[in-house]
């Protein structure tokens, strides 16, 4: 594995903010109680903790999906969906770098909120994990629009550059090329 660039501790602090702010905001877009929240399994993980697998280039995050299941059951129906959010570190500081008028804090907003969103869809069967390429391209462009939607109404310093980074994927799909 190549040597990657991973956030320091206080970055570490700031995705932790960001994770709880992005809970709240997509909870409430959803009406989601408490316990619901719960339900979808899921967690957040940057560089460090991933495995090899879940590293990619590219793209700033991934969702991985496992099968979870409690260890005092044995049986199939105890069986859940645990998602994994993998923050991929190095592509997101590579922006950062190259785009100074973005900053850390809202555009892993941004991004953390994006795969909130795709994993309430999935948990409440609104979209499958294993779709098309071209039903996955049409699910990008709703959570992105969605996205846009939940964060343009709160006031975080610096999300302006980060809409604007995001522009593209609130336009007609015509053009833009599945990668």
């Amino acid at each position: 594995m190549q040597n990657r660039i991973t956030f320091s501790s206080a970055e570490i602090a700031t995705i932790n903010k960001v994770v709880s702010m992005s809970e709240e905001l997509v909870s409430n877009h959803y009406k989601m109680s408490a316990s619901e929240w719960l339900r979808p399994k899921y967690d957040v993980k940057t560089l460090v903790d991933l495995a090899p697998e879940e590293i990619v280039d590219g793209p700033f995050a991934q969702i991985v999906r496992y099968e979870g299941q409690r260890k005092e059951t044995a049986l199939g129906s105890a069986v859940f969906d645990y998602f994994k959010i993998c923050l991929q570190d190095h592509a997101i500081k590579s922006v950062l770098e190259k785009t100074p008028t973005i900053t850390l804090y809202p555009f892993c907003l941004y991004i953390i909120t994006h795969e909130l969103i795709h994993i309430v869809r999935f948990s409440k069967f609104l979209q499958s994990f294993d779709a098309s390429p071209t039903e996955k391209l049409d699910e990008e462009k709703r959570v992105h629009e969605n996205t846009h939607h939940i964060l343009n109404q709160v006031q975080v310093s610096g999300l302006s550059p980060v809409f604007e980074f995001y522009r593209k994927w609130r336009q007609p799909l015509e053009g833009m090329r599945i990668c």
